[in-house]
């Protein structure tokens, strides 16, 4: 029997409006319909994000990049559902392989795509070398110092922190710690208060704490041979996670299966990093006689985590912990002296119970610690984002 129809009546849904029902229950195009045709035509839900994401999937150099772009973006794999996809990965192969490459692509310059590179054995013995600078040229600087006396033992200081401070730029501009472009200036600001503090903040407290201060400040220069030397250990963790993530990031299959994968990685590098250090600061503590080994290892930890996540595109994360780190510790000699105002002791009752229960580097140790532990909480929701791997 024939069906009727009216002027104006709505036509019978043919394949092309069955395509745009939902993934449930939705209705095959019939027989003959291609494959290629049902991905491409009007009800394409991949077409709109290719060409909102258009520069992102041009400028991508892999499948992965662009699946980090996208999740930096808020995708997720269950948005990656509504495009009738598994997961983002295989979201991004999708637009990887539709968007045609640029000019600057690897298939157009005939590179291969991203990968992590092996750096050849003598730029590897360079890279140890040259992180071993810092650590050599500070041992040398304490060295000078103790021998000298007077107006050459100042000179000797000055001119061994300004060597230590060439050195150490070095050392951060190449290599895994490298972070060009995506630092902020108040890091080293920050950074330079934290190892004053750390050679000099236990005579300052020893000082106030006695009715001071007065005369020179005592200076506690082990820990910062200990730190000088850290250098090597952290560009060899800092590697170590870069390649590691990486190649979870390639067998990965999903955003979740990354950051599940990621975070252990993560807690178990900082572990490692925390054993090579402390061994560094018994020993420099053999040479260099020091009780500041817990203040030393947390103000290791911490400038180790700020590094970490400043090379990962996360520098204002980093210079919001040192800057807590900081203000905790000019919160201590200030509370001291302010306890000394009539009526104001309690001021000064927190920092005089730390420093006599545990000494002056209680203050650096806590403070450190703390700001640590809440850089380590960020790092490990941060870093086990695909998209902290692309930088």
């Amino acid at each position: 029997m024939k069906t009727s129809r009216t002027p104006g009546s709505t036509p019978p849904a043919g394949p092309d409006a069955l395509l745009t029902e939902g993934m449930d229950g939705a209705a095959k195009p019939s027989g003959k319909a291609k494959p290629a045709a049902v991905r491409r035509g009007p009800a394409d839900p991949v077409k709109a994000l290719m060409h909102r994401h258009r520069e992102l999937c041009e400028r991508a150099v892999d499948p992965l990049e662009i699946a980090a772009g996208l999740e930096a973006h808020g995708v997720t794999d269950r948005t990656a559902a509504r495009f009738r996809h598994r997961d983002v990965f295989s979201l991004a192969e999708e637009l990887y392989a539709r968007v045609p490459r640029g000019p600057e692509s690897p298939e157009a310059t005939g590179r291969p795509p991203r990968a992590v590179q092996r750096r050849p054995l003598a730029g590897r013995v360079r890279l140890v070398l040259l992180t071993l600078l810092p650590g050599a040229v500070c041992a040398a600087t304490v060295v000078g110092v103790r021998a000298l006396d007077g107006s050459l033992r100042l000179a000797a200081a000055g001119a061994g922190a300004v060597a230590v401070s060439v050195t150490l730029v070095l050392c951060l501009r190449r290599g895994p710690l490298r972070a060009a472009g995506r630092t902020v200036p108040a890091i080293r600001v920050w950074t330079l208060w934290l190892l004053a503090y750390a050679a000099y903040g236990e005579g300052l407290l020893d000082q106030i704490v006695g009715g001071g201060p007065e005369g020179p400040l005592s200076m506690t220069p082990a820990p910062l041979v200990g730190l000088a030397f850290a250098v090597v250990p952290a560009a060899w963790c800092a590697r170590l996670f870069s390649v590691q993530a990486r190649r979870r990031l390639d067998d990965s299959r999903g955003l979740e299966e990354f950051a599940a994968g990621a975070r252990p990685l993560l807690l178990g590098v900082v572990a490692l990093y925390v054993c090579m250090l402390t061994a560094l600061l018994v020993l420099s503590g053999l040479v260099l006689p020091h009780k500041a080994l817990v203040p030393a290892v947390a103000l290791g930890v911490l400038l180790f985590l700020a590094r970490l996540l400043v090379v990962h595109g996360f520098a204002e994360s980093a210079s919001a912990g040192l800057a807590v780190a900081c203000a905790a510790e000019a919160a201590a000699p200030v509370l001291l002296l302010a306890g000394r105002l009539p009526g104001c002791g309690f001021l000064a009752g927190p920092v005089e119970a730390a420093v006599g229960a545990w000494g002056a580097g209680a203050v650096l140790a806590i403070a450190c610690s703390v700001a640590a532990a809440g850089l380590l909480a960020h790092a490990v929701m941060a870093l086990s984002r695909a998209s902290a791997h692309t930088v």
